[in-house]
C-alpha cells in the first residue's frame, strides 16, 4: 500500500444528491483525512427527506450483489468499511459479505446504526430490521448509536432523564453484543452541554462539549465521517471522538446565523479546522 497511513475505506450509506447528508459528507470528510474513498450507494435519493417534499428514491439493493461480484472478481480490497443509513435487512447481508470476503489485513468495521432517533424508530424500519441490524452490530468493530438505537438493539427502556449509571449500562449492554469499541452519542447530563460516552477496550471515558441551539439534518454524519476519518488515521476513539465533536460543533456554528441553511450544515469551510486536528 505504500504509505500505511493512506487507507482505503468503504462507506455503505444512501447519496442523498442536495442536503449535505450521508456520502455527499462522507466522501469530501474522509478524502480530507487523507484516505481513498469508496462508496457503495445503498440508494440515490433527490434530497433528503426532512422538510424535503415531492423528493425522488431508488433503492439500489438488487445493484449491490453484482458491485460486491465485481470487486471480487477484480481484487478490490478494503480496510475499513463504514456503514451509515442502510435501506433493508438484505443491505445489511451485503455489508457482511463485505466484511467475509473483501478485508484487508487488519481490517476494521466501523456500523453507524442509522434507524431512530428520541425514542422512536424510523418509519421505514421494523423490529425485525433491528434483528437483523444486531448482527450488523455484533460484527462490528466500533459501533456509534445513540440512545435510542442502543436501547432498541440491547432491550433496555429508552429514556429522556438518566445518569451515568444508565449509560453504563448501554454502553455494557452494547458491548456484550459484540463490539470492542462503542460510541454512544448525544449524551447529555445537563442543559448546557452534551457529548459522547466512549467504551473502549476495558476504558470508559465521557467527552462533552458545548450544546448548540440549533438541531441539523446531516450533523450525526458528519459527526461520524470525522470520527472515522481520525479513528483510521491512527486516533484512539476518544481523541477521535473529541475531534469529530468539535468538528461538528464548528459546523454547526458556521451555519447557526443563516436561516436560508435549514438543511443542513456548512461543513466544507471548516474542512482546514478538521485537517489541522488530526496534524500529530
Amino acid at each position: 500500500m505504500g504509505n500505511t497511513e493512506y487507507k482505503r475505506i468503504l462507506t455503505v450509506q444512501d447519496i442523498s444528491c442536495v442536503g449535505q447528508c450521508s456520502a455527499t459528507v462522507a466522501l469530501p470528510v474522509l478524502s480530507a483525512a487523507g484516505h481513498e474513498t469508496a462508496v457503495l450507494p445503498s440508494a440515490v435519493l433527490s434530497t433528503h427527506t426532512t422538510g424535503f417534499y415531492g423528493f425522488t428514491c431508488r433503492d439500489l439493493t438488487s445493484d449491490m450483489p453484482a458491485i460486491i461480484d465485481h470487486w471480487k472478481h477484480t481484487g478490490i480490497t478494503f480496510d475499513a468499511v463504514y456503514t451509515g443509513y442502510l435501506e433493508n435487512a438484505d443491505q445489511i447481508e451485503s455489508v457482511l459479505e463485505i466484511r467475509r470476503s473483501l478485508a484487508r489485513d487488519g481490517f476494521v468495521l466501523i456500523a453507524d446504526p442509522a434507524m431512530a432517533d428520541d425514542g422512536e424508530l424510523y418509519p421505514a424500519f421494523d423490529m425485525a430490521y433491528v434483528e437483523k441490524m444486531r448482527r450488523l452490530v455484533g460484527a462490528a468493530d466500533v459501533v456509534m448509536p445513540n440512545i435510542t438505537e442502543a436501547c432498541l438493539l440491547t432491550g433496555i427502556d429508552y429514556r429522556e432523564e438518566y445518569d451515568e449509571k444508565y449509560i453504563d449500562s448501554i454502553l455494557d449492554a452494547m458491548h456484550e453484543l459484540g463490539s470492542d469499541t462503542v460510541l454512544l452519542t448525544g449524551v447529555s447530563y445537563d442543559d448546557e452541554t452534551t457529548g459522547i460516552a466512549v467504551l473502549e477496550g476495558s476504558s470508559r471515558r465521557y467527552y462533552s462539549h458545548r450544546k448548540s441551539p440549533r438541531s441539523s439534518h446531516g450533523t450525526g454524519d458528519v459527526f461520524a465521517s470525522a470520527f472515522v476519518g481520525a479513528y483510521m488515521r491512527g486516533f484512539t476513539a476518544y481523541e477521535a471522538a473529541g475531534i469529530a465533536g468539535d468538528y461538528t460543533l464548528r459546523c454547526i456554528d458556521n451555519t447557526i446565523d443563516d436561516p436560508e441553511h435549514w438543511y443542513g450544515v456548512k461543513f466544507e469551510p471548516e474542512l482546514p479546522y478538521y485537517i489541522s486536528r488530526l496534524q500529530r
